[in-house]
């Protein structure tokens, strides 16, 4: 019995290895097959100016709460008044930075004034050298001629980031403290941060219009989930023999939080709250489609009119403001061990030195209230006209001159990889597609995944925006497939290299950093307003998590065996292929997870660009009336289609790591 057990050991084994890939193979043939007989039957295609019922309901539905708005009781009495209470707060901070009020026809503090408490505070909670990069940085905000845009974007993300930490931060403590609610916030977290940043606009102006007021509350939804799950993670991680010599000394549960559990998570919750003010930031840019007044708004406008010397002005400020934000809180989740560093230099003369900075700031703040010259921006922006200048000059240089080369990798790919995989997609019937997806589901992520398939697929379906779905799923897939190619080479060199890691990861830290819009710019002057420019910009915004993960993954093989596999004369290409990449198989499977949401994000939002299907669907929706459930519609189908992709890969990577 010993025997015949050993025997068929590898025949089991042989089996669980090869079993998935080939009923994987097995699906894709049997789709292929299929497609050859029933192209083009039961598509649901649906022309852009055409409407479901579903639509034309959404659109009464939106109306219906118009003409209701101001005698419904619900609205009347909760969100009325929710919208009221944070445009109040809203109006209140654009008067203090950016906006006239009243009779004046500057802001309370002018730039003079605001320079001066970005410098101070960024020295307070940072260091000297990030004051600088603030000082700085503000400063270049004036000379781009882009003062008050600038003032008001960052007047929104304030607002914001203050009412995300409000909740955020007290939800957070909540959630560390008890293991229930965490539980229970667990999915509602994960599905707040799977959905990309353009399925929050709609349904939300529904309730609260569009403007200001509307920005601000779709920005802490989709903030405040990184406060709450970032401050819990910092509570639990408190070693529990610290909170038993607390309660051994008496403290009741208040005092051991107040005394002991947020002052040892301070840092780790300083750091959530610079990832709420990234989250923050990228949300305002991006709710310039709902009219939220900013930087965000300049560049929706220029990239609509394809006027790329204004986008790349209005990018570099926001992305100067993302350094900034993410510098200077950065640089406050470090303080304690800077100033335990510098206790023996500089740390007697550094109370006197803030109070001597925090009167010079005073000084400054009244100065720019109280003078004209001190409240607007001196000069008329030439070095932003100069910007835009100079990249409407390089546009139409590499245009001129790199076309060949552009229009060729746009062709190979457009040609090769997405109009073949998108004509699989837009052609097949539903039904083949949807059974196709149900059971990918199925071999990778299990019996749970392929129901959570069965149920997105039957929602898409209800949309009535199947065949702008699939287009867009398509993109999304080869967004992806270029994304894992990036992250598996990139990823390997820096998981083997320490060197490398050093010098690539800060760089890919700092991309990370930056708003979708950004992207982008520069590839809207290399490519022009189409569907290759979307996708592009997605692999560009998704590579950067998904090089990381796989290069963590990589460096976590242990040493001892890729030791083992040297000695036994592997080459660096065999020990790369055949022991380093299947042992960080979990790895890969979750930077596929995280390469598909981040791609999907930034694919809709190339819905300005030219890359059409769900993306223009919103965009149409907000700017076109009789658009606009189909738009509404449009939104829950990139949800679905988050919702899918993430349970399949997050269940796979389960079924890996077991």
């Amino acid at each position: 019995m010993a025997v015949a057990a050993d025997a068929t050991a590898p025949v089991v084994t042989m089996r669980r290895k090869v079993g998935r890939p080939m009923l994987v193979a097995a699906i894709l043939l049997a789709w292929l097959v299929l497609f050859a007989v029933l192209r083009g039957r039961q598509t649901l295609t649906l022309a852009a100016a055409d409407l479901t019922g579903l639509h034309r309901r959404l659109n009464d539905l939106n109306d219906s709460i118009g003409a209701n708005r101001n005698s419904n009781p619900l609205f009347l009495y909760f969100f009325n008044e929710i919208r009221l209470v944070v445009d109040n707060l809203v109006t209140f901070v654009q008067s203090l930075i950016s906006q006239p009020t009243g009779s004046r026809p500057v802001p309370q503090i002018g730039w003079l004034g605001v320079v001066g408490l970005t410098g101070y505070v960024s020295w307070a909670v940072g260091n000297w050298r990030v004051a600088l990069l603030a000082v700085a940085g503000f400063t270049f905000f004036g000379l781009q001629g882009l003062w008050q845009e600038s003032m008001d974007t960052l007047a929104l993300t304030l607002s914001a980031v203050l009412v995300a930490l409000l909740i955020g931060i007290p939800l957070g403590v909540w959630a560390g403290l008890s293991d229930r609610f965490n539980r229970i916030m667990t999915p509602f977290l994960d599905f707040m941060q799977t959905m990309p940043t353009f399925v929050y606009l709609a349904p939300l102006t529904l309730i609260f219009l569009i403007g200001g007021a509307s920005a601000v509350i779709t920005t802490v939804i989709y903030a405040a989930p990184p406060a709450i799950r970032i401050t819990a993670h910092a509570i639990r991680s408190v070693p529990e023999t610290t909170v038993e010599a607390a309660e051994s000394l008496g403290t009741t549960r208040s005092q051991q939080l107040l005394k002991v559990l947020l002052p040892m998570s301070k840092r780790t919750v300083v750091m959530g709250v610079n990832q709420t003010i990234m989250a923050a930031l990228a949300m305002v840019t991006i709710a310039a489609l709902i009219d939220a007044p900013g930087l965000g708004k300049t560049v929706v406008q220029a990239l609509q009119s394809l006027d790329v010397g204004t986008a790349f002005n209005a990018g570099l400020a926001i992305v100067v403001m993302a350094i900034v934000l993410d510098r200077v809180t950065t640089a406050a989740a470090g303080r304690a061990d800077a100033a335990r560093r510098s206790a023996g230099r500089l740390a007697r003369w550094r109370r006197p030195l803030l109070a001597a900075g925090g009167v010079g700031a005073a000084v400054l703040v009244y100065l720019s209230h109280t003078y004209v010259w001190a409240a607007e921006f001196p000069g008329n922006g030439s070095t932003g006209s100069h910007i835009a200048s100079a990249a409407d000059t390089t546009t139409t240089w590499l245009q001129d001159h790199l076309s060949g080369v552009t229009n060729g990798v746009r062709d190979v790919i457009t040609n090769g990889l997405l109009n073949p995989f998108q004509t699989l997609l837009t052609d097949s019937p539903w039904w083949l597609v949807g059974v196709t997806l149900v059971g990918l589901g199925a071999v990778l992520g299990g019996l749970r995944a392929a129901a959570t398939a069965a149920v997105c697929v039957g929602l898409l379906v209800g949309t009535g925006v199947w065949s702008d779905s699939m287009t867009t799923l398509a993109s999304t897939a080869v967004a992806t497939v270029l994304v894992m190619l990036f992250g598996a080479v990139f990823g390997v060199w820096m998981g083997r290299s320490r060197l490398v890691d050093r010098i690539v990861r800060p760089t890919l830290d700092a991309a990370q950093v930056m708003p979708p819009f950004v992207y982008l710019v520069p590839f809207l002057a290399l490519f022009g307003a189409t569907r290759f420019t979307a996708i592009v910009a997605a692999v560009v915004y998704a590579a950067p998590v998904a090089i990381k993960i796989i290069a963590d993954g990589v460096r976590n093989v242990s040493e001892s065996t890729v030791e083992a596999a040297t000695s036994a004369g592997c080459n660096t290409w065999q020990i790369i292929t055949k022991v380093q990449l299947p042992m960080a198989r979990s790895a890969l499977t979750l930077a596929t997870n995280q390469g598909l949401i981040y791609v999907l994000s930034m694919v809709v939002v190339g819905g300005l660009v030219g890359a059409g299907a769900l993306g223009y669907d919103v965009v149409a929706g907000f700017s076109q009336g009789q658009l606009y459930g189909k738009g509404l519609a449009a939104g829950i189908a990139i949800v679905l289609l988050g919702v899918m992709f993430d349970r399949i890969t997050q269940a796979a990577a389960r079924r890996t790591r077991a």
